[in-house]
């Protein structure tokens, strides 16, 4: 597999990783918090932080793949900086 096949086949993956998590939780990413009003591209950037901190304290051989979370977060990140 060419290394242009793996990316695709990477990119792919993680969009159906957003868009099934997008149909789990709607758009509430890009949505002002229920509880708290804080806004969408604070909210992202938070949850980035957490991602990139349990990246960081996680061992290796952690089940959940917090890889993937972050680049999704990036992603939703890029999505609504460009509302702005």
């Amino acid at each position: 597999m060419s290394s242009a096949e793996k990316i695709a086949k990477e990119c792919d993956r993680i969009k159906e990783l957003l868009l099934s998590k997008n149909r789990k939780y709607g758009d509430s990413a890009f949505s002002t918090g229920e509880l708290f009003q804080v806004p969408p591209l604070t909210a992202i950037k938070a949850r980035i932080n957490d991602k990139i901190s349990r990246i960081k304290n996680q061992p290796e051989d952690e089940d959940e793949d917090v890889v993937d979370d972050l680049v999704g977060y990036l992603i939703l990140y890029l999505i609504e900086r460009k509302k702005d």
